[in-house]
């Protein structure tokens, strides 16, 4: 088995040549094809993971289920992915991100399969344990391809092209199922496709990731000067001193509780928000998918904005430790504001409109993708992604549940909108937190 600190590979056949061989001078931008395919794998990671929220009116229906019960099946995706984030981050660092994040897309995708087959509630609570597990190295395996492939300079636009992908997986995922689902007269066929569709993914990033770029065929010296020069580690790069062999307790701490927090706002919308939209606000399955296009695909714009503003300050001389702070803050401060108003918003139209605007400014947390490569070494940036996005699980198991319970004790989903402007204080508390000051 190559290591990897063997010299780079040579050419394959079929693979893509150089951009600008024929110029020494031109670097080439597979660093850029890399986070496109990893953009397009979490944009397929929640459509799975949204389809059970899609079609959750239905199933419950069919199999029976209470309102308890739904939180607990929708609950369980997270009880495995945290479980297995921390191990899910060492195998990230131990075996390289292309091994882990092919073989976990297939596996995930394998689940979401057999998701159409599932003939009660217990079958699906097992199997989106199943999923959940299978996704669960995903994300830290992006953080750590930002680390080895991006520049300083570039890390804020890799980190939200990584993270733009969940919320337009929700968008296009709440379409694209309610719209299976009524042309096939069946939620299971909805689920299969899905499911087929991640495997054909898992190939693709065997295929394409790689995970030092010296080793990816398409990259020219132009390419790799830029990306060494500018501060990207190697792929088996030691830490600059020893200092960086210990993850920053304080920070990490601090980072963790804003990233739950914020997970629960996210999560909350993504499991519950197609029920708060047809029981508080009478839409029917093709307005949910409608609405949940147009609130997930604000999300993405969200997300980008962020990254490329974050690093166009950056690029003007701002400390990236400071703006990358702001911008978080302000994130929590309107989304705050916004889900405190909800309730107090009579007409759907309007609801929806501002879920947009919410949606909008949530998704500047992008940016806690980049917090890993700023607070930890090279070596440690695995383990430290897999902490932060652990701690996101955690908010993810509670949210879901939290908020199946409140319905049914109290019938009102306005109890449960005051509960995720709570969590949208912690989330600005926990990000005030966070010692930036030095960073890698």
């Amino acid at each position: 088995m190559q290591t990897q600190t063997e010299a780079r590979e040579p050419p394959r056949n079929g693979a893509l040549a150089p951009e600008g061989a024929e110029s020494a001078g031109k670097a080439s931008s597979v660093r850029w094809r890399i986070f496109g395919v990893v953009f397009l794998i979490t944009l397929i990671n929640l459509v799975d993971r949204i389809s059970l929220s899609i079609a959750m009116p239905t199933i419950a229906r069919e199999f029976a289920l209470s309102p308890a019960m739904q939180g607990l099946v929708l609950s369980s995706f997270f009880w495995s992915y945290a479980l297995l984030q921390i191990p899910g981050g060492w195998l990230i660092d131990r075996f390289g991100p292309r091994r882990v994040v092919a073989g976990a897309t297939l596996l995930w995708g394998m689940f979401q399969t057999l998701l159409g087959v599932a003939s009660g509630g217990l079958s699906m609570l097992l199997l989106r344990v199943g999923l959940g597990g299978a996704e669960a190295p995903l994300f830290p395996a992006g953080s750590k391809l930002n680390a080895l492939w991006l520049s300083r300079h570039e890390r804020a636009r890799g980190a939200v092209l990584m993270d733009a992908g969940s919320p337009l997986g929700a968008a296009l995922g709440g379409l694209a199922i309610s719209n299976l689902i009524l042309a096939f007269g069946s939620w299971r066929m909805a689920f299969i496709v899905a499911g087929l569709t991640t495997i054909a993914c898992g190939w693709l990033a065997w295929h394409y990731l790689r995970d030092d770029p010296a080793r990816h065929p398409g990259v020219n010296e132009a390419e790799l000067r830029h990306i060494r020069g500018s501060g990207a580690p190697s792929a088996g790069a030691a830490p600059h001193d020893g200092s960086g062999a210990k993850l920053p307790l304080y920070s990490t701490l601090a980072m963790c509780i804003g990233r739950m927090s914020w997970a629960m706002i996210f999560f909350g919308l993504l499991t519950w928000g197609p029920s708060y939209l047809t029981q508080a606000r009478g839409l029917s399955l093709q307005q949910i998918g409608t609405s949940t296009f147009f609130i997930f695909l604000c999300g993405t714009l969200g997300s980008l904005t962020g990254g490329f503003l974050c690093d166009a300050l950056c690029h003007r001389g701002g400390s990236r430790g400071k703006i990358v702070k702001g911008m978080i803050l302000v994130s929590g401060l309107v989304t705050l504001v916004v889900l405190a108003a909800l309730p107090a918003i009579s007409s759907a139209l309007e609801a929806v409109a501002v879920l947009c605007v919410a949606a909008f400014f949530l998704m500047w947390g992008s940016l806690y993708w980049s917090l890993p490569s700023l607070l930890a070494a090279p070596r440690r940036v695995g383990l430290l992604g897999a902490l932060m996005n652990c701690a996101g699980s955690i908010g993810g198991i509670s949210i879901p549940l939290i908020t199946g319970l409140v319905l049914q004790r109290t019938g009102s989903f306005d109890v449960v909108l005051h509960f995720y402007s709570a969590c949208a204080l912690v989330y600005i508390i926990g990000s005030i937190a966070i010692d930036l000051r030095r960073t890698f």
